[in-house]
Parts: structure tokens; sequence; C-alpha cells
């Protein structure tokens, strides 16, 4: 069963623990992350979100999830980033683009530069079946599109300029966002 820390509305922990299939109380929020995985081409990582999910089956997105009960944002980030695509890495690896608060939860979102082929992730089984890497102007077609699911791009989009410039400032010649 997976539980969360419980905070307030200025994230101050609650020394509570909230059980996920349990309704989230107005006033309490929980920590989420996200993950964008960038490569050495500046294409983004996307995930297929498996069929049989209760929320946006079968829409694409960017690696999110809960952090769990005595984790870090960064350690839940790196926790989820390796649980839905296998892909390893380390806490000085992410770069954080900053947090959004949301009715019952404060999502800090993350990019990392990480270069792996497709063929080389593992999908988590009931979350992901499928991935692809997409340039930002395809990214950009795709919410258009309405195939990203909806909070992915509603999360992205006040930290829209944090993510180019980590993608047109620190490409190709890049030392600290490369791996």
């Amino acid at each position: 069963m997976e539980k969360w820390d419980i905070f307030d509305e200025t994230r101050q922990p609650l020394n509570k623990i909230h059980n996920r299939q349990d309704k989230m109380v107005i006033g309490e929020y929980h920590i989420v992350v996200g993950i964008w995985t960038i490569n050495i081409d500046n294409e983004i990582l996307l995930t297929l979100r498996h069929p049989d999910k209760k929320e946006y089956p079968n829409f694409w997105e960017n690696t999110v999830g809960s952090v769990l009960s005595g984790e870090t944002s960064e350690v839940g980030a790196i926790r989820e980033l390796f649980e839905e695509t296998g892909i390893i890495a380390n806490e000085n690896e992410l770069y954080f683009l900053g947090t959004i608060k949301e009715e019952t939860a404060f999502v800090d979102t993350y990019i990392i530069r990480k270069n792996i082929k497709i063929s080389e992730l593992t999908m988590q089984e009931g979350e992901t079946v499928k991935a692809q890497w997409v340039s930002l102007d395809k990214l950009n077609q795709m919410i258009e599109l309405g195939i990203i699911a909806l909070p992915v791009s509603e999360r992205l989009l006040p930290l829209r300029k944090n993510f180019e410039e980590f993608l047109f400032n620190n490409k190709k010649g890049c030392t600290k966002f490369c791996s």
C-alpha cells in the first residue's frame, strides 16, 4: 500500500501519513514529482500511459509519480524515473524547474539529460506501455492535438521558460547536465 507524507498549504509537514487509495482532504497536500528526460539531441522522452489506467489511458506523458512517505522530492523523482523507464540516475543529475501548487499536491518538476535508446528502456507493467523521443516542435503539436495527458501540459505551461532555457542553453557541449 502506497503511503504519502502530508503537508499544509505552506509545505510544512503535518506529521501525518496518507494511504493512496483514500480521498485527500482539502487543505492537505502531498508531493508529486514530474521528470522530463532530454537526450543529447534535445529530444524529449515521452511514455504512453497503460490502456487500463483510470485517468488518461493511452495518453502520452513525461515521468510522473507521487513521493512516498519518508522520501525527499529528489529521491522520489529518481525512483519514479527508474520504475517507469528503467533509467538509472542520481540526484546531482536533476535540474529543478519549479513547483506548482495544485488542489491537493505540490508538483516538483525536474529535468535530466540522459542518452538512452528506446530499446534499452523498461516499461513499468500497468503504468507505461511505449516510449518515444520527440522534438520540442513535436511535443507542441502533441499538446495541441490533445494527446498529451492534460495535467502534463498544464504543469509545463508555467515552467515553459525554464524548460526551454535548459534545452537551448545546456545541449550538445553541456557539462553539468549530460551523462
